[in-house]
């Protein structure tokens, strides 16, 4: 009963640390898409003037949510656009927490399922479209952009990507660093163990020379001027020469609990030592893990992953000695909004 209540009490503080002015509007939808047979979830929070009673949105028997109103008003003025993109296996619930703690800041935040790698869609099809990714972000814009009455104004070039694992390479991408799938597949015959190897062979088992074409293409959009990498995958693919001509700020923060198959001195640190040093800015936590960047956990949600499939209580778990996730989260939040603030004015 005590671990329930700190816990629950740890949520009241995260909350509160961030909690402005702005109560939380929700909307949901699906965006059709007939080019690529590829229909999209799409989910936008938003700063709202309702004074509606709230509900949780993404909770579940595992998973803490988050408070908002659906279908609320929007509040008046533009507002910044932060587009979330989740990682391999995961869907836009997973950072409904930093999606609060933004709204809560005046940014509107937008997050899709990006279908065949998210949590109830692996399509093989649609996970071997690896560069559907970025496409899925350029789309999640133009909706918000398109429908200012149901999520406010955007403001005039202050549009970000933050992206957790996989979405930290998706996140890249849409900023215009480009990916060498001949450079990638030749860097896991040295490093087999990392995971990056692993996902890019189950999504993308028969490489093509078409679907190559579409991976080294340019899948940028001008309209992103910062973006912000959460423990990231896939980046030794990037190329040297796209990296260190990124023309936008970037944000690159690491788990740095021990991991043998994403470590991060051979994803994330690897990656920011490529970058542009005038306008990257490289943090590693060190009790936090990878999956310290999802949600957090509820009572009992260890054994009701372990019982769903074995070994998948890990997602539930921090560092060995590691403060509470939600204070994690707290100094993550930070440095997020603190980083975006500066890239926005600058």
């Amino acid at each position: 009963m005590k671990t329930v209540f700190g816990t629950l009490l740890l949520i009241c503080l995260n909350i509160h640390a961030f909690a402005g002015d702005n109560p939380i509007g929700f909307r949901a939808s699906t965006l059709p898409d007939k080019q690529y047979d590829r229909p999209l979830e799409l989910v936008v929070w938003y700063p709202s003037a309702t004074t509606a009673t709230p509900q949780l949105i993404a909770d579940t028997p595992v998973f803490f949510g988050a408070l908002a109103v659906r279908d609320a008003p929007p509040a008046a003025g533009a507002h910044p656009l932060v587009v979330l993109s989740h990682g391999f296996r995961g869907n836009w619930g997973n950072q409904s927490w930093l999606a609060s703690a933004l709204v809560h800041q005046g940014y509107i935040v937008a997050a899709v399922n990006h279908p065949g790698t998210t949590t109830h869609d692996r399509n093989p099809k649609a996970a071997a479209q690896l560069w559907q990714r970025p496409v899925d972000l350029q789309r999640a814009i133009d909706a918000v952009m398109a429908q200012p009455e149901h999520f406010g104004l955007v403001a005039n070039r202050q549009i970000a990507v933050v992206g957790h694992s996989l979405g930290g390479w998706t996140a890249l991408e849409i900023a215009g660093a480009r990916f060498d799938p001949d450079r990638f597949v030749q860097d896991c015959i040295t490093h087999p163990q990392l995971a990056s190897c692993s996902v890019y062979k189950q999504i993308n088992p028969d490489s093509t020379p078409a679907s190559k074409a579409r991976l080294v293409a340019d899948l940028s959009d001008k309209r992103v001027t910062t973006i912000v990498s959460l423990d990231l995958g896939l980046s030794r693919g990037l190329t040297n020469e796209s990296l260190a001509t990124l023309p936008v700020p970037t944000l690159v923060i690491a788990a740095g609990v021990p991991s043998e198959d994403l470590p991060a001195r051979l994803e994330s640190a690897d990656l920011a030592k490529r970058l542009p040093p005038a306008t990257n800015r490289y943090v590693e936590i060190k009790d936090a893990s990878h999956f310290s960047f999802l949600s957090m956990c509820k009572p009992g949600a260890v054994a009701l992953l372990e019982e769903d499939a074995p070994g998948d209580g890990i997602i539930c778990r921090d560092g060995d000695g590691a403060r509470p996730r939600a204070l994690i989260q707290q100094q993550i939040a930070s440095l997020i909004t603190e980083f975006l603030a500066q890239s926005f004015r600058n």
